[in-house]
């Protein structure tokens, strides 16, 4: 029985928290969205496949609009400036943390929600107006417990007012995101554009765009590089020329990683019930052993082999079914022990929890195990021949 419960637990246990972990990674990709291609400016290698005599080109605002006119199996895209050097300050507080400066649709491919207030508008990308959204972390730092919207900042000297304010991202300390404020991108461009060295004047530091389907995602990408490699003067079939970040693909490769795990994992739970099942086996072979003189008594009064059989039968599935139902509430206390003490305070990883396919699989090789663990003796009991039995001592 302690080997049926703790192959039950185990089952459940592993699978549950490789789940867990599944839905973690799933839940941090999705705060940054989950279908779409991030591309930045890259090195053009002089030669292929070499790292020699490389030169960099930088993505641009037209670029991006080229993307949207010219790439039909993209459906979304957007341009995004980066910068980290710039200081904010409200009248009670300084903060630093990246500035980025985006276009409207950026919350449709970034998954960026607000807690309150507004995202920018068309006009306020077309009037350039001076505009800003805080992360969470910022506005906490800037305002405290105060209201931010509606109040006024300086970004480097330059007095902006508060429009919105983001959704906490993430989990625990990791405030990267929390910390980030968002301009309208042509206020960036005005203000503080992405120029130096050889950047032409609408440089950008990356854009995100999104295919039509998850499906098509390689072929958007094909169209992308083909347009930033005809438009920079350089081979688009050339990979090492281009830097990006695929969530797609690695929103497959998670799914694969982890489906392998399940599987392994459950493999290992269910090793561990049919060992805890050749357990119970062997103990049922020894109680028809010694009870051999009460099987002959039995069958000598009347007892059919149907009968004897049905006994020795029920008697293994209760031993199992019994062990089962400790076993997944042994389980099932663990996992609310685990989510009492831990709950959703590690970043990439949420509390196990049953996951239904595995408590399926738990009790039907439960029942496997309890057919095998009452049959074979059974079937050795009813074979007695009554008396046989009773001279047995």
């Amino acid at each position: 029985m302690f080997g049926i419960a703790w192959g039950v637990a185990s089952l459940l246990l592993l699978v549950g928290l490789g789940e867990g972990f599944r839905s973690g990674q799933r839940k941090n990709l999705s705060q940054v969205g989950s279908d779409f291609i991030w591309e930045w400016g890259g090195q053009v290698p002089a030669v292929g496949n070499q790292h020699t005599g490389q030169h960099r080109y930088q993505l641009t605002v037209s670029d991006v609009e080229a993307v949207r006119t010219l790439a039909p199996h993209v459906r979304n895209v957007t341009a995004i400036i980066n910068r980290s050097d710039l200081k904010q300050v409200s009248e009670f507080s300084s903060a630093s943390g990246a500035a980025w400066g985006v276009e409207p649709n950026y919350p449709e491919i970034g998954n960026l929600t607000l807690a309150a207030g507004r995202f920018f508008d068309a006009d306020d990308e077309r009037l350039r107006r001076r505009v800003v959204i805080l992360g969470s972390k910022n506005k906490q730092l800037l305002f405290e417990e105060r209201p931010a919207v509606g109040a006024f900042l300086t970004i480097n000297g330059a007095r902006f007012q508060v429009i919105g304010v983001a959704n906490k991202i993430g989990h625990g300390d990791n405030e990267g995101n929390n910390r980030k404020i968002y301009v309208p991108l042509g206020t960036m461009l005005e203000m503080f554009p992405f120029v130096w060295a050889t950047n032409p004047g609408d440089a950008i530091s990356s854009m995100q765009y999104q295919p039509v389907n998850d499906d098509m995602s390689e072929t958007a990408k094909a169209e992308v590089h083909r347009i930033v490699g005809d438009r920079h003067g350089f081979d688009w079939r050339n990979k090492d020329a281009f830097d990006e970040w695929d969530s797609i693909k690695s929103n497959r490769m998670i799914g694969l990683i982890f489906l392998a795990m399940d599987v392994f994992l459950g493999g290992v739970g269910i090793v561990t019930l049919g060992l805890g099942a050749v357990g119970i086996v062997n103990i049922m072979l020894v109680t028809v052993s010694e009870r051999t003189r009460e099987i002959g008594l039995r069958k000598a009064l009347g007892a059919t082999n149907r009968s004897i059989m049905m006994q020795f039968l029920l008697e293994g599935l209760t031993l199992t079914g019994l062990s089962g139902v400790i076993g997944i509430a042994g389980a099932g206390g663990f996992m609310w022990l685990l989510n009492a003490a831990v709950g959703g305070a590690m970043q990439g990883f949420d509390p196990p929890q049953l996951v239904p396919w595995s408590a399926g699989l738990a009790v039907g090789t439960l029942t496997l195990c309890g057919v095998l663990a009452g049959v074979i003796p059974a079937r050795q009991a009813a074979m007695l021949e009554p008396v046989e039995a009773l001279r047995k001592d």
